[in-house]
Protein backbone atom coordinates (compact mmCIF):
# COMPACT_ATOMS: atom_id res chain seq x y z
CA UNK A 1 0.00 0.00 0.00
CA UNK A 2 1.59 2.64 -1.19
CA UNK A 3 -0.10 4.91 1.48
CA UNK A 4 1.10 3.19 4.06
CA UNK A 5 4.14 3.35 2.61
CA UNK A 6 4.71 7.03 2.69
CA UNK A 7 3.31 7.36 6.21
CA UNK A 8 5.74 5.19 7.64
CA UNK A 9 8.77 7.08 5.66
CA UNK A 10 7.39 10.49 6.99
CA UNK A 11 6.89 8.90 10.39
CA UNK A 12 10.54 7.64 10.12
CA UNK A 13 12.09 10.65 9.21
CA UNK A 14 10.72 12.77 11.22
CA UNK A 15 11.86 10.49 14.56
CA UNK A 16 15.48 10.85 12.93
CA UNK A 17 14.85 14.37 12.62
CA UNK A 18 13.38 15.09 16.38
CA UNK A 19 15.84 12.65 17.57
CA UNK A 20 19.05 14.62 16.10
CA UNK A 21 17.75 17.68 17.34
CA UNK A 22 16.83 16.63 20.92
CA UNK A 23 20.49 15.09 21.10
CA UNK A 24 22.10 18.53 19.44
CA UNK A 25 20.02 20.60 21.84
CA UNK A 26 19.52 18.99 25.09
CA UNK A 27 21.13 15.53 25.96
CA UNK A 28 25.06 16.36 26.65
CA UNK A 29 24.87 20.19 27.20
CA UNK A 30 26.14 19.15 30.48
CA UNK A 31 29.86 19.40 28.99
CA UNK A 32 29.53 22.93 27.98
CA UNK A 33 30.54 23.27 31.50
CA UNK A 34 32.88 26.00 30.96
CA UNK A 35 30.47 28.46 29.53
CA UNK A 36 28.00 27.97 32.69
CA UNK A 37 30.41 28.61 35.18
CA UNK A 38 31.37 31.78 33.73
CA UNK A 39 28.05 32.55 34.26
CA UNK A 40 27.74 31.59 37.80
CA UNK A 41 30.85 32.81 38.51
CA UNK A 42 29.40 36.48 37.42
CA UNK A 43 26.30 35.61 39.51
CA UNK A 44 28.39 35.12 42.59
CA UNK A 45 27.98 31.27 43.14
CA UNK A 46 30.84 29.73 45.57
CA UNK A 47 31.92 33.16 46.01
CA UNK A 48 31.95 32.62 49.84
CA UNK A 49 34.86 30.50 48.58
CA UNK A 50 37.13 33.66 47.74
CA UNK A 51 39.33 34.58 50.14
CA UNK A 52 42.02 38.07 50.31
CA UNK A 53 45.70 37.18 49.83
CA UNK A 54 48.41 39.02 51.50
CA UNK A 55 51.83 38.22 49.22
CA UNK A 56 54.96 38.99 50.27
CA UNK A 57 55.59 42.45 48.91
CA UNK A 58 52.11 43.81 51.56
CA UNK A 59 49.93 43.58 47.92
CA UNK A 60 46.41 42.12 48.59
CA UNK A 61 44.43 39.95 45.70
CA UNK A 62 41.56 37.69 46.12
CA UNK A 63 41.86 34.64 45.47
CA UNK A 64 39.37 32.36 44.38
CA UNK A 65 41.10 28.81 43.80
CA UNK A 66 38.38 27.51 46.51
CA UNK A 67 35.72 28.79 44.17
CA UNK A 68 37.37 26.65 41.52
CA UNK A 69 37.93 23.57 43.19
CA UNK A 70 33.57 23.47 43.91
CA UNK A 71 33.15 24.16 40.28
CA UNK A 72 35.42 21.26 39.56
CA UNK A 73 34.02 18.82 41.73
CA UNK A 74 30.28 19.70 40.84
CA UNK A 75 31.38 18.55 37.27
CA UNK A 76 33.49 15.63 38.47
CA UNK A 77 30.62 14.17 40.22
CA UNK A 78 28.16 14.96 37.09
CA UNK A 79 30.57 13.61 34.59
CA UNK A 80 30.83 10.66 36.74
CA UNK A 81 27.50 10.33 37.31
CA UNK A 82 27.07 10.50 33.25
CA UNK A 83 29.08 7.74 32.83
CA UNK A 84 28.66 5.49 35.56
CA UNK A 85 24.44 5.87 35.55
CA UNK A 86 24.79 4.23 31.70
CA UNK A 87 24.76 0.56 33.32
CA UNK A 88 21.48 0.66 35.17
CA UNK A 89 20.17 3.26 32.77
CA UNK A 90 20.84 0.58 30.03
CA UNK A 91 19.23 -2.58 32.33
CA UNK A 92 16.33 0.10 32.52
CA UNK A 93 15.91 0.37 28.81
CA UNK A 94 16.94 -3.66 28.01
CA UNK A 95 14.04 -4.09 30.82
CA UNK A 96 10.76 -1.90 30.40
CA UNK A 97 11.48 -0.43 27.10
CA UNK A 98 11.41 3.05 25.37
CA UNK A 99 8.63 4.71 27.16
CA UNK A 100 9.44 3.78 30.75
CA UNK A 101 13.06 4.86 30.10
CA UNK A 102 12.14 8.20 28.84
CA UNK A 103 9.80 9.02 31.35
CA UNK A 104 12.07 8.19 33.97
CA UNK A 105 14.95 10.49 31.76
CA UNK A 106 12.75 13.50 31.39
CA UNK A 107 11.68 13.48 34.96
CA UNK A 108 15.88 13.84 35.74
CA UNK A 109 16.77 16.13 33.15
CA UNK A 110 13.86 18.47 34.34
CA UNK A 111 13.84 18.20 37.64
CA UNK A 112 17.86 19.33 36.92
CA UNK A 113 16.60 22.21 35.00
CA UNK A 114 13.90 23.51 37.89
CA UNK A 115 16.63 23.32 40.29
CA UNK A 116 18.85 25.10 38.31
CA UNK A 117 16.17 27.70 37.43
CA UNK A 118 15.42 28.09 41.59
CA UNK A 119 19.33 27.80 43.04
CA UNK A 120 20.46 31.48 44.32
CA UNK A 121 24.25 32.38 44.76
CA UNK A 122 23.24 31.68 48.47
CA UNK A 123 22.19 27.97 47.79
CA UNK A 124 25.47 27.37 45.80
CA UNK A 125 25.23 23.78 46.79
CA UNK A 126 22.29 23.01 44.89
CA UNK A 127 24.37 22.67 41.75
CA UNK A 128 25.35 19.57 42.96
CA UNK A 129 22.36 17.04 42.43
CA UNK A 130 21.21 19.97 39.93
CA UNK A 131 24.16 19.48 37.37
CA UNK A 132 24.33 15.50 37.66
CA UNK A 133 20.10 15.06 37.17
CA UNK A 134 21.00 16.98 33.64
CA UNK A 135 23.92 14.27 33.38
CA UNK A 136 21.63 11.09 33.81
CA UNK A 137 18.73 12.55 31.95
CA UNK A 138 20.75 13.07 28.82
CA UNK A 139 22.40 9.85 29.03
CA UNK A 140 19.30 8.59 28.96
CA UNK A 141 18.04 10.44 25.74
CA UNK A 142 21.05 9.29 24.08
CA UNK A 143 20.48 5.71 25.09
CA UNK A 144 16.67 5.71 23.85
CA UNK A 145 18.21 7.49 20.35
CA UNK A 146 20.70 5.36 19.21
CA UNK A 147 18.11 2.57 18.48
CA UNK A 148 16.87 4.88 15.56
CA UNK A 149 19.47 3.40 13.36
CA UNK A 150 17.84 0.69 13.66
CA UNK A 151 15.02 2.02 11.17
CA UNK A 152 17.66 3.16 8.30
CA UNK A 153 19.15 -0.49 7.55
CA UNK A 154 22.48 0.24 5.70
CA UNK A 155 22.76 3.41 7.01
CA UNK A 156 22.38 2.39 10.95
CA UNK A 157 25.93 2.85 11.65
CA UNK A 158 26.38 6.44 10.27
CA UNK A 159 22.81 7.50 12.34
CA UNK A 160 24.10 6.31 15.50
CA UNK A 161 27.70 7.73 15.39
CA UNK A 162 25.52 10.83 14.08
CA UNK A 163 23.68 10.64 17.44
CA UNK A 164 26.99 10.41 19.36
CA UNK A 165 28.27 13.39 17.54
CA UNK A 166 25.12 15.48 18.63
CA UNK A 167 25.18 14.38 22.02
CA UNK A 168 28.84 16.34 22.07
CA UNK A 169 27.59 19.46 20.07
CA UNK A 170 25.00 19.81 22.70
CA UNK A 171 27.21 21.15 25.15
CA UNK A 172 27.12 24.53 22.91
CA UNK A 173 23.82 24.81 24.24
CA UNK A 174 25.53 26.33 27.68
CA UNK A 175 27.37 29.16 25.48
CA UNK A 176 23.39 29.98 23.98
CA UNK A 177 22.46 30.58 27.70
CA UNK A 178 25.93 32.67 28.17
CA UNK A 179 25.39 34.59 25.34
CA UNK A 180 21.53 35.34 26.61
CA UNK A 181 22.53 36.18 29.75
CA UNK A 182 24.84 38.63 28.82
CA UNK A 183 22.39 40.40 26.86
CA UNK A 184 19.81 40.33 29.93
CA UNK A 185 18.02 37.27 30.36
CA UNK A 186 19.00 35.54 33.67
CA UNK A 187 19.86 32.25 34.00
CA UNK A 188 16.20 31.34 35.73
CA UNK A 189 14.68 32.46 32.70
CA UNK A 190 16.67 30.23 30.52
CA UNK A 191 16.60 27.33 32.70
CA UNK A 192 12.57 27.66 33.14
CA UNK A 193 12.38 27.77 29.29
CA UNK A 194 14.60 23.99 29.31
CA UNK A 195 12.25 22.61 31.53
CA UNK A 196 9.02 23.95 29.33
CA UNK A 197 10.48 21.88 26.32
CA UNK A 198 9.88 18.66 28.72
CA UNK A 199 6.41 18.96 27.00
CA UNK A 200 7.88 18.47 23.81
CA UNK A 201 10.10 15.47 24.69
CA UNK A 202 7.17 13.65 26.25
CA UNK A 203 5.35 14.14 22.97
CA UNK A 204 8.00 12.51 21.08
CA UNK A 205 7.88 9.41 23.98
CA UNK A 206 4.17 8.74 22.81
CA UNK A 207 4.16 9.53 19.43
CA UNK A 208 7.38 9.16 17.19
CA UNK A 209 9.42 6.10 19.47
CA UNK A 210 8.20 3.18 20.20
CA UNK A 211 6.53 1.59 23.62
CA UNK A 212 9.31 -1.15 23.78
CA UNK A 213 12.10 -1.37 21.35
CA UNK A 214 13.05 -0.96 17.56
CA UNK A 215 14.22 -4.50 16.49
CA UNK A 216 16.86 -4.89 13.98
CA UNK A 217 16.44 -6.01 11.31
CA UNK A 218 13.28 -4.38 11.15
CA UNK A 219 10.18 -6.28 9.68
CA UNK A 220 8.66 -4.49 6.30
CA UNK A 221 5.40 -3.18 7.83
CA UNK A 222 7.07 -2.61 11.71
CA UNK A 223 4.83 0.85 13.11
CA UNK A 224 5.48 2.43 15.97
CA UNK A 225 3.67 4.95 18.23
CA UNK A 226 1.03 5.27 20.37
CA UNK A 227 -1.67 5.55 17.56
CA UNK A 228 -0.72 1.93 16.00
CA UNK A 229 -0.18 -0.04 18.87
CA UNK A 230 -2.09 -2.82 17.62
CA UNK A 231 -0.56 -1.84 13.91
CA UNK A 232 2.69 -3.00 15.52
CA UNK A 233 1.78 -6.18 16.46
CA UNK A 234 -0.16 -7.37 13.67
CA UNK A 235 2.76 -6.10 11.40
CA UNK A 236 4.80 -8.40 13.63
CA UNK A 237 2.67 -11.46 13.25
CA UNK A 238 2.56 -11.03 9.61
CA UNK A 239 6.21 -10.77 9.42
CA UNK A 240 6.31 -14.31 11.47
CA UNK A 241 3.61 -15.48 9.69
CA UNK A 242 4.63 -14.42 5.84
CA UNK A 243 6.24 -17.32 4.71
CA UNK A 244 9.92 -18.90 4.49
CA UNK A 245 11.29 -16.91 2.05
CA UNK A 246 11.41 -13.30 3.90
CA UNK A 247 12.63 -15.20 6.68
CA UNK A 248 15.61 -16.78 4.81
CA UNK A 249 16.33 -13.67 3.64
CA UNK A 250 16.21 -11.54 6.61
CA UNK A 251 17.12 -14.07 9.36
CA UNK A 252 19.08 -16.36 8.10
CA UNK A 253 22.45 -14.67 8.34
CA UNK A 254 21.82 -12.96 11.10
CA UNK A 255 21.16 -16.32 12.84
CA UNK A 256 24.71 -17.39 11.61
CA UNK A 257 26.31 -14.91 12.57
CA UNK A 258 24.84 -15.11 16.22
CA UNK A 259 25.46 -18.64 16.25
CA UNK A 260 28.99 -17.80 15.72
CA UNK A 261 29.35 -14.52 18.22
CA UNK A 262 27.54 -16.47 21.25
CA UNK A 263 29.88 -18.90 22.08
CA UNK A 264 31.45 -16.42 24.22
CA UNK A 265 29.56 -15.91 27.55
CA UNK A 266 29.26 -12.36 29.25
CA UNK A 267 31.89 -13.94 31.45
CA UNK A 268 34.08 -14.58 28.75
CA UNK A 269 33.49 -11.29 27.24
CA UNK A 270 34.46 -9.84 30.68
CA UNK A 271 37.58 -11.36 31.24
CA UNK A 272 39.05 -10.88 27.65
CA UNK A 273 41.96 -8.69 26.59
CA UNK A 274 39.53 -7.07 24.12
CA UNK A 275 37.35 -5.76 27.19
CA UNK A 276 40.52 -4.72 29.17
CA UNK A 277 42.01 -2.99 26.85
CA UNK A 278 39.10 -1.04 25.45
CA UNK A 279 38.05 -0.06 29.17
CA UNK A 280 42.34 0.75 29.19
CA UNK A 281 41.90 3.03 25.53
CA UNK A 282 37.85 4.96 26.78
CA UNK A 283 39.46 5.82 30.64
CA UNK A 284 42.81 7.15 29.52
CA UNK A 285 41.63 9.66 26.93
CA UNK A 286 38.16 10.07 28.75
CA UNK A 287 39.97 11.35 31.73
CA UNK A 288 42.40 13.58 29.77
CA UNK A 289 38.71 15.33 28.39
CA UNK A 290 36.96 15.71 31.39
CA UNK A 291 39.92 17.27 33.17
CA UNK A 292 40.57 19.54 30.27
CA UNK A 293 37.22 20.52 30.11
CA UNK A 294 36.52 20.84 33.92
CA UNK A 295 39.61 23.10 34.79
CA UNK A 296 39.29 25.37 31.32
CA UNK A 297 38.07 28.07 33.18
CA UNK A 298 41.26 28.44 35.80
CA UNK A 299 43.72 27.77 32.75
CA UNK A 300 41.98 30.39 30.81
CA UNK A 301 41.99 32.65 34.09
CA UNK A 302 45.64 31.99 34.29
CA UNK A 303 47.05 32.24 30.44
CA UNK A 304 45.11 35.53 30.39
CA UNK A 305 45.66 37.39 33.57
CA UNK A 306 42.54 37.22 34.37
CA UNK A 307 41.01 39.99 31.88
CA UNK A 308 37.26 38.52 31.58
CA UNK A 309 36.79 39.77 27.73
CA UNK A 310 39.48 37.97 26.86
CA UNK A 311 38.31 34.72 28.61
CA UNK A 312 35.01 35.22 27.43
CA UNK A 313 36.57 35.77 24.10
CA UNK A 314 38.11 32.21 24.13
CA UNK A 315 35.15 29.97 25.89
CA UNK A 316 32.64 31.43 23.44
CA UNK A 317 35.53 30.10 20.65
CA UNK A 318 35.57 26.54 22.77
CA UNK A 319 31.79 26.26 22.98
CA UNK A 320 31.63 27.13 19.10
CA UNK A 321 33.83 24.42 18.05
CA UNK A 322 31.74 21.80 20.45
CA UNK A 323 29.12 22.72 17.46
CA UNK A 324 31.39 20.66 14.95
CA UNK A 325 31.23 17.46 16.82
CA UNK A 326 28.32 16.50 14.90
CA UNK A 327 29.93 16.78 11.93
CA UNK A 328 33.31 14.94 12.85
CA UNK A 329 31.35 11.93 14.66
CA UNK A 330 30.45 10.19 11.39
CA UNK A 331 34.14 10.06 9.82
CA UNK A 332 34.33 7.81 12.44
CA UNK A 333 32.28 5.62 11.24
CA UNK A 334 32.75 6.08 7.40
CA UNK A 335 36.61 4.50 8.25
CA UNK A 336 35.19 1.86 10.46
CA UNK A 337 32.73 0.87 7.37
CA UNK A 338 35.16 1.05 4.87
CA UNK A 339 35.47 -2.17 4.04
CA UNK A 340 31.88 -2.50 3.46
CA UNK A 341 30.39 -4.09 0.31
CA UNK A 342 34.17 -5.08 -0.60
CA UNK A 343 34.86 -8.95 -0.85
CA UNK A 344 37.17 -10.47 1.78
CA UNK A 345 39.90 -12.50 1.91
CA UNK A 346 39.30 -16.57 1.68
CA UNK A 347 37.95 -17.83 4.79
CA UNK A 348 37.94 -14.26 6.55
CA UNK A 349 34.43 -14.09 8.96
CA UNK A 350 32.64 -10.79 8.84
CA UNK A 351 33.76 -9.74 12.35
CA UNK A 352 37.71 -10.24 11.49
CA UNK A 353 36.85 -7.88 8.54
CA UNK A 354 35.52 -5.72 10.68
CA UNK A 355 38.06 -6.21 13.78
CA UNK A 356 40.91 -5.34 10.70
CA UNK A 357 38.63 -1.94 9.47
CA UNK A 358 38.60 -1.12 13.41
CA UNK A 359 42.17 -0.71 14.08
CA UNK A 360 42.81 2.40 11.62
CA UNK A 361 39.79 4.33 13.58
CA UNK A 362 41.23 2.87 17.58
CA UNK A 363 44.88 4.14 16.49
CA UNK A 364 43.48 7.69 14.72
CA UNK A 365 41.64 8.53 18.07
CA UNK A 366 44.75 7.55 20.56
CA UNK A 367 46.88 9.76 18.01
CA UNK A 368 44.56 12.78 18.32
CA UNK A 369 44.23 12.60 21.88
CA UNK A 370 48.34 13.03 21.75
CA UNK A 371 47.90 15.54 19.72
CA UNK A 372 45.35 17.38 21.70
CA UNK A 373 46.92 16.54 25.35
CA UNK A 374 50.52 17.92 24.09
CA UNK A 375 48.70 21.33 22.94
CA UNK A 376 47.38 21.42 26.01
CA UNK A 377 50.05 21.14 27.93
CA UNK A 378 51.69 24.34 26.32
CA UNK A 379 50.71 27.24 27.99
CA UNK A 380 50.57 29.69 24.74
CA UNK A 381 47.33 31.28 24.61
CA UNK A 382 46.34 31.56 21.02
CA UNK A 383 47.45 28.26 20.18
CA UNK A 384 44.43 26.66 22.43
CA UNK A 385 42.40 27.46 19.29
CA UNK A 386 44.13 24.71 17.63
CA UNK A 387 43.41 22.58 21.35
CA UNK A 388 40.10 22.99 21.36
CA UNK A 389 39.94 21.99 17.42
CA UNK A 390 41.66 18.56 18.48
CA UNK A 391 39.58 18.02 21.42
CA UNK A 392 35.92 18.10 20.18
CA UNK A 393 37.55 15.61 16.92
CA UNK A 394 38.76 13.36 19.31
CA UNK A 395 35.79 13.50 21.63
CA UNK A 396 33.65 12.88 18.71
CA UNK A 397 36.01 10.20 17.45
CA UNK A 398 36.11 8.68 20.78
CA UNK A 399 32.57 7.73 22.46
CA UNK A 400 30.69 6.64 18.65
CA UNK A 401 33.92 4.41 18.44
CA UNK A 402 33.77 2.88 21.55
CA UNK A 403 30.19 1.55 21.33
CA UNK A 404 31.13 0.12 17.26
CA UNK A 405 33.69 -1.53 18.77
CA UNK A 406 31.85 -3.01 21.42
CA UNK A 407 29.19 -4.12 18.93
CA UNK A 408 31.65 -5.14 16.38
CA UNK A 409 33.84 -7.15 19.05
CA UNK A 410 31.58 -9.11 21.19
CA UNK A 411 27.96 -11.50 20.83
CA UNK A 412 25.23 -8.68 20.04
CA UNK A 413 23.17 -10.22 23.22
CA UNK A 414 26.18 -8.69 25.63
CA UNK A 415 25.83 -5.06 24.10
CA UNK A 416 23.67 -3.64 26.23
CA UNK A 417 25.99 -4.91 29.32
CA UNK A 418 29.10 -4.68 28.17
CA UNK A 419 28.68 -0.74 26.98
CA UNK A 420 27.31 0.31 30.76
CA UNK A 421 29.69 -1.27 31.98
CA UNK A 422 32.97 0.01 30.07
CA UNK A 423 31.08 2.89 30.52
CA UNK A 424 30.33 2.78 34.24
CA UNK A 425 34.30 1.38 35.46
CA UNK A 426 35.42 4.49 33.41
CA UNK A 427 33.59 6.85 35.06
CA UNK A 428 35.35 5.32 38.22
CA UNK A 429 38.27 5.94 36.78
CA UNK A 430 37.03 9.45 35.67
CA UNK A 431 37.11 10.61 39.69
CA UNK A 432 40.65 11.26 39.26
CA UNK A 433 40.26 14.56 37.37
CA UNK A 434 39.48 16.04 41.03
CA UNK A 435 42.64 14.74 43.17
CA UNK A 436 44.40 16.19 39.83
CA UNK A 437 43.25 19.38 40.07
CA UNK A 438 43.68 19.36 44.19
CA UNK A 439 47.12 18.76 43.24
CA UNK A 440 47.33 21.95 40.65
CA UNK A 441 45.97 23.85 43.14
CA UNK A 442 47.79 22.85 46.01
CA UNK A 443 51.26 21.85 46.07
CA UNK A 444 51.61 23.22 42.16
CA UNK A 445 50.10 26.52 43.16
CA UNK A 446 48.01 27.08 40.39
CA UNK A 447 50.45 25.37 37.36
CA UNK A 448 49.15 22.34 35.71
CA UNK A 449 51.89 22.36 33.47
CA UNK A 450 53.80 18.44 35.64
CA UNK A 451 50.48 17.21 35.58
CA UNK A 452 49.48 17.73 31.96
CA UNK A 453 53.05 16.05 30.85
CA UNK A 454 52.10 13.52 33.14
CA UNK A 455 48.61 12.89 31.51
CA UNK A 456 50.12 13.18 28.13
CA UNK A 457 52.83 10.27 28.54
CA UNK A 458 49.85 8.19 30.31
CA UNK A 459 47.94 8.73 26.98
CA UNK A 460 50.57 6.67 24.99
CA UNK A 461 49.10 3.55 26.70
CA UNK A 462 46.15 4.03 24.86
CA UNK A 463 48.03 2.93 21.76
CA UNK A 464 48.47 0.09 22.80
CA UNK A 465 44.63 -1.28 22.01
CA UNK A 466 45.28 -0.76 18.54
CA UNK A 467 48.68 -2.44 18.57
CA UNK A 468 46.84 -5.58 20.39
CA UNK A 469 43.68 -5.74 17.60
CA UNK A 470 46.20 -5.29 14.69
CA UNK A 471 48.45 -8.41 16.09
CA UNK A 472 44.87 -10.29 16.63
CA UNK A 473 44.02 -9.89 12.95
CA UNK A 474 47.69 -10.77 11.73
CA UNK A 475 47.65 -14.09 13.90
CA UNK A 476 44.05 -14.98 12.22
CA UNK A 477 45.40 -13.99 8.63
CA UNK A 478 48.87 -16.51 9.35
CA UNK A 479 46.64 -19.28 10.53
CA UNK A 480 44.63 -18.83 7.50
CA UNK A 481 47.03 -18.94 5.21
CA UNK A 482 49.00 -21.94 7.01
CA UNK A 483 45.65 -23.85 6.41
CA UNK A 484 45.41 -22.99 2.67
CA UNK A 485 48.54 -23.85 1.73
CA UNK A 486 48.62 -27.12 3.93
Amino acid sequence: MPGLGNSLSVRRLLTFATGLVECLCFAGAVFGWASLVFILKTDGYFSSQCVNTTYFNATQVLDCSGQDEQFSLVFTIASFMNNFLTLPNGFLFDMFGTTVARLFGIFLYTTGTLMVAFSTAASSNLLFPAVSLLAAGGILFLITNMQVGNLFGSRRSTIITLYNGAFDSSSALFLVIKLLHEAGVSLRSSFLFLSACSVIHLLRTFFLLPRKHIPYPVPDDFTYGITCGKSETLSLEQTTTNGNEQAATEEMPLNKDVTVKQEKSFRECLMSRFFVLQLLWLSIMQLRHYLFIGTLNPMLQRLTAGEPSLVSQYINAFAITQLCGVLCAPWNGLIMDRHKGKPRAPGESEQEADLRASVLSLFLTALQCLLFSVCASIPYLPLQYLTFVLQVLNRSFLYGGNAAFISLAFPSCHFGKLYGLVMALSAVISILQYPCFALVNGPLEGNPLYVNIGLTVLSLLAFIHPLSVFLHCRRLASQRASSTSS
